[in-house]
């Protein structure tokens, strides 16, 4: 896989906005390219907003051809598990939408993202919001959450290839 100029989409599922955080990383710089969100249609059919989120996903792959797709993994609380069920259907439909367009997806846990970010695995949601601010070198927090969750999980892949080709010299 190619770091050098590459695009890394980190995306945040969620079946009322699913965030979206672009960056490119060239050498040891990160840069922004685009924080979105694509949202669905509270009170319509679940299959018929899975499609919107679908739609959505692939227009943002279509018009910036990332090099990878990366996804926080799946959190169950056992209080909520239908929450769960629904967030594996929207990464679900993340998963199908980078492979139809010959994408390779990776995915973190939320405390390895906050540990590659702040250096702590429980880091706070502002913490993590101060990284991303300083290593994209921004002057506000992206906004909403789901967008600056999104970039997080792109900024880790970034740390985490960083690392590896470190290990490997």
């Amino acid at each position: 896989m190619k770091y050098n100029n590459s695009l890394i989409l980190g995306v945040d599922p969620g079946l009322e906005k699913t965030g979206y955080g672009l960056i490119k990383v060239d050498g040891n710089e990160e840069k922004l390219v685009e924080g979105g969100v694509v949202r669905s249609k509270v009170g319509i059919p679940i299959e018929d907003r899975l499609v919107s989120i679908f739609k959505g996903i692939s227009e943002v792959i279509t018009e910036f051809k990332p090099s990878v797709v990366v996804i926080e993994e799946i959190y169950i609380h056992k209080s909520h598990p239908k929450t769960a069920v629904i967030m594996g259907y929207v990464r679900g439909i993340i998963l199908m939408t980078a492979r139809l367009n010959s994408i390779p997806v990776l995915s973190y846990p939320a405390t390895t993202i906050k540990k590659f970010l702040t250096g702590s695995g429980r880091a706070s949601k502002q913490q993590v919001q101060k990284m991303i601010m300083k290593r994209l070198r921004i002057n506000k927090v992206p906004s909403p959450d789901d967008v600056s969750d999104a970039l997080a999980t792109a900024l880790c892949h970034s740390c985490s290839v960083s690392i590896n080709r470190i290990k490997k010299l």
